[in-house]
């Protein structure tokens, strides 16, 4: 089976997990993007503890989730966002304000909308959470 992309399918199958209150949840492969972006969930107390695990399939990342996340999904297109325009996407893909989060690839790594507006920095949109 091909991915075109492993982001979406990492976020579908979190997802998915959710709504049927599993409390593990597997997802293959593994990149440095979906860790990342686990890592900024795992912050914000959206998912438990999560680890690599290598098998003879390739890695995969097994993950301990909480109950905490309602909706999460990527963004696409991957639009280019300035720091000005952060609120126009803050309405379109969160429920409320300061309810929920949405990751950007900035110059200076992968954080929250929040994280980048506070430095000051715009980026691209990768996903949302809430």
């Amino acid at each position: 089976m091909t991915l075109n992309d492993p982001l979406a399918s990492a976020l579908s199958k979190i997802w998915n997990a959710e709504m049927v209150s599993k409390v593990n949840c597997v997802v293959r492969p593994s990149s440095k993007i979906i860790k990342s972006v686990l890592n900024i969930f795992q912050k914000k107390g959206y998912i438990g503890e999560f680890k690599e695990i290598q098998d003879n399939t390739g890695k995969s990342i097994s993950i301990s989730l909480i109950g905490r996340i309602n909706k999460c999904n990527v963004i696409k297109p991957r639009y280019n966002v300035k720091t000005k325009e952060f609120e126009k996407f803050e309405k379109r893909y969160l429920i409320a304000k300061n309810i929920g989060l949405i990751i950007v690839s900035t110059s200076k790594g992968i954080m929250t909308h929040a994280d980048a507006k506070e430095k000051k920095l715009g980026g691209r949109l990768l996903a949302y959470c809430y």
